[in-house]
């Protein structure tokens, strides 16, 4: 019975967890952090979409069952492995996905649509997208940006288009690592594990990264840039006057331009040099200078808005 749970727990896959943090942005960038209501709301949405997307991940495994027991790490998956009956699985992902929709649709009608949207994509990657070329990496992009605007339409707020469209390229950066990453990881095992490999030149998958790189850093710069001024608080100010800088306004937020940038860097070096993209979620745990790069960008972010800011 322990083995049976321990595996159960290990199919819904905790760790990757970690990407429905992504859902936290629009309450950070909307100036309600310090709103306890809103912060409770984006909890619950948070522990909804964990669940949701741990039935998708129960019913990819199935519909991948085969091609996981020939991939070097993925065969030690519980449904793979054989410690998790695959209909079992089935079922346990619908009474997931059963218990998900309602309890969405209580916490907000436009967050319920982005599950449903979520748990549709989803269904449609594992069962055909991810054989098509460039619909398969889109598919995987708009997870992660349905994460994020999940997390927004839960507590009603907004976000910058030009932080959307970093946000959007921030995601094809990471899809297409991905991709780059398992093509460079399975070799000549490719064809037999994910048949879009055979069509992904190496030289196409390094344009693709590179252009998107360039894109998600440009964007996320473009957002500060026309973000409005912050008007610094006057002990901030005071601090300031004491060393004759002129910013008792500015646009703060243009401070964490080099953070993201190095970040961009950091993960093309992880992507190319230490061969470890497939896994984004297990890239960023184990990797401490992306980790604490990803730490600093909080904090000042945090910093700016809520603390540095009148």
């Amino acid at each position: 019975m322990v083995t049976f749970f321990w595996a159960l727990l290990r199919a819904t896959r905790p760790r990757q967890w970690i990407k429905n943090f992504s859902l936290l942005t629009g309450l950070i960038f909307s100036g309600q952090l310090d709103n306890p209501n809103a912060i409770i709301i984006s909890i619950q949405a948070f522990l909804i979409f964990c669940t949701a997307a741990s039935a998708t991940y129960l019913l990819n495994d199935v519909f991948d069952i085969e091609r996981d027991r020939l991939h070097p790490f993925k065969k030690k998956r519980p449904i793979a492995s054989g410690l998790l009956p695959a209909p079992l699985a089935v079922v346990i992902a619908l009474l997931l996905i059963t218990a998900v929709l309602p309890l969405s649709y209580r916490l907000s009608t436009p967050f319920f649509l982005a599950v449903l949207i979520y748990l549709i994509l989803q269904l449609l990657y594992s069962s055909f997208l991810k054989a098509v070329i460039l619909l398969d990496i889109m598919a995987i992009a708009a997870g992660f940006v349905l994460r994020i605007y999940a997390g927004v339409w839960a507590i009603d707020a907004h976000l910058n288009i030009w932080f959307l469209l970093a946000v959007i390229s921030f995601a094809l950066f990471i899809a297409i690592g991905k991709r780059r990453s398992e093509l460079t990881l399975l070799q000549a095992q490719a064809a037999k594990h994910r048949e879009t490999l055979l069509h992904y030149p190496e030289n196409l998958l390094d344009i693709l990264t590179g252009m998107f790189a360039n894109s998600t850093w440009l964007s996320y710069a473009f957002f500060t840039f026309l973000q409005p001024p912050i008007f610094a608080r006057p002990r901030v100010i005071g601090i300031l006057d004491n060393f004759s800088l002129p910013f008792s306004q500015a646009k703060y937020l243009m401070a964490t331009i080099p953070v993201v940038i190095y970040g961009v860097m950091r993960y093309l070096y992880i992507i190319y040099e230490k061969r470890e993209g497939e896994s984004p979620e297990r890239v960023l745990l184990t990797d401490k200078p992306l980790l604490v790069t990803v730490i600093l960008w909080l904090v000042m972010v945090i910093g700016i808005i809520y603390y540095l800011g009148a």
